[in-house]
């Protein structure tokens, strides 16, 4: 007779039929056996920005080092050589040694020394001119139109030195002369003189007056 429940299928001749094992549900990205776990990628989410490396931090920080160090090294190079060109200009273009060159020039042109102004008028390349024909010449002339103004001169004061550069002067002086016409001394003629300072002695490159006049 049969009961309230219907019969077992599962339970055949042999016995009960085993069951098939339950298996997990597969997931994309579940893990393969003996793999790390892999953090899951959303849809739509960009990917991990990637830290800045040691290495270029370090260049960035040499290179405003070498760019401060090359600014500093420009400076002081700069002032050393404005406070060096300064000393060596004032010790060669003293009023004294600017005096007496001026003084030696104006003998010259008094006397005729012909060599002497030469030396003076080529402003440093004396040595390299072979031919001094013309130069001479124009000493001579330069001579000659000194003379007929003065019989003679003597210079009395530096009264100002324009440096041009550490080589390179301008002298305002004054001087006392005697006109070749005859008549009293005049005490303040004034000229200008283009100086160079080369191999340890100051030449006199153009001399020109600065008071009119006959004389």
């Amino acid at each position: 007779m049969a009961g309230p429940h219907s019969p077992d299928h599962t339970v055949g001749a042999g016995g009960p039929t085993p069951r098939a094992e339950s298996q997990p549900l597969g997931f994309p990205n579940a893990p393969t056996s003996g793999a790390p776990p892999r953090s899951a990628d959303y849809a739509g989410q960009p990917p991990p920005v990637p830290y800045p490396r040691r290495r270029s931090k370090r260049r960035l920080v040499i290179g405003v080092l070498v760019a401060v160090a090359l600014v500093v090294a420009t400076t002081l190079a700069i002032a050393y050589g404005v406070r060096t060109n300064g000393a060596n200009t004032g010790t060669s273009f003293s009023e004294g040694a600017a005096k007496t060159a001026i003084q030696e020039y104006l003998d010259a042109l008094d006397h005729r020394d012909i060599d002497v102004i030469v030396r003076n008028a080529l402003c440093g390349m004396y040595d390299g001119v072979r031919d001094k024909r013309s130069d001479q010449a124009l000493a001579k002339m330069s001579s000659d139109a000194f003379r007929k103004q003065f019989s003679g001169v003597e210079l009395t004061s530096i009264d100002r030195i324009v440096y041009l550069s550490q080589y390179q002067a301008q002298a305002l002086f004054t001087m006392r002369v005697s006109p070749a016409t005859g008549g009293p001394m005049r005490a303040d003629v004034q000229g200008i003189a283009q100086l160079l300072f080369q191999r340890g002695q100051i030449l006199v490159c153009s001399y020109v007056l600065r008071t009119g006049g006959s004389y």
